[in-house]
């Protein structure tokens, strides 16, 4: 059994979390990989203004929780091969809102299904049952820490 005063990584909740994470976005990064050959920055980017719609750089940022040098290349990436484009935002000129091109919609199209796919597979592999008891508290960790204003 092992001594609850010592730190165990292996035994910490956020490192676990972090750990399913990588674990997961990893086997799914293979699918948009070998279709497109999209990294996992690009298929974030692409993904949220699939959902979300025309936002800025720093929106995705917000959302994705990746750094902005990493949203920059990927939406650079993600222009030149015609899967985006940028505007100047009537709001603020120094802000371009991203949005996706008719491309962009098709392959967000494509992997949305995708990812619908691997979802339910992983969900089966687990098991229905489970699979509801994690999307509960998965969604009450995460609503948790925003209401404690968890940041850096």
């Amino acid at each position: 059994m092992p001594d609850p005063t010592e730190f165990d990584l292996e035994r910490f909740l956020p490192y676990l979390l972090n750990q399913a994470a990588e674990a997961t976005s990893k086997s799914f990064q293979a699918t948009y990989k070998a279709a497109y050959g999209m990294t996992r920055t690009q298929w974030r980017v692409l993904a949220n203004l699939g959902k979300f719609g025309a936002m800025t750089a720093r929106d995705i940022c917000a959302i994705t929780h990746v750094e902005k040098t990493k949203v920059s290349r990927a939406v650079s990436t993600l222009e030149e091969n015609g899967l985006l484009s940028r505007a100047t935002s009537p709001l603020d000129r120094r802000a371009e809102i991203l949005s996706l091109t008719d491309r962009g919609r098709e392959v967000f199209a494509d992997l949305g299904q995708k990812a619908i796919d691997y979802d339910r597979a992983l969900r089966a592999r687990i098991g229905p049952k489970i699979a509801a008891q994690l999307d509960e508290r998965l969604r009450r960790i995460i609503a948790r820490a925003g209401a404690d204003g968890d940041g850096d």
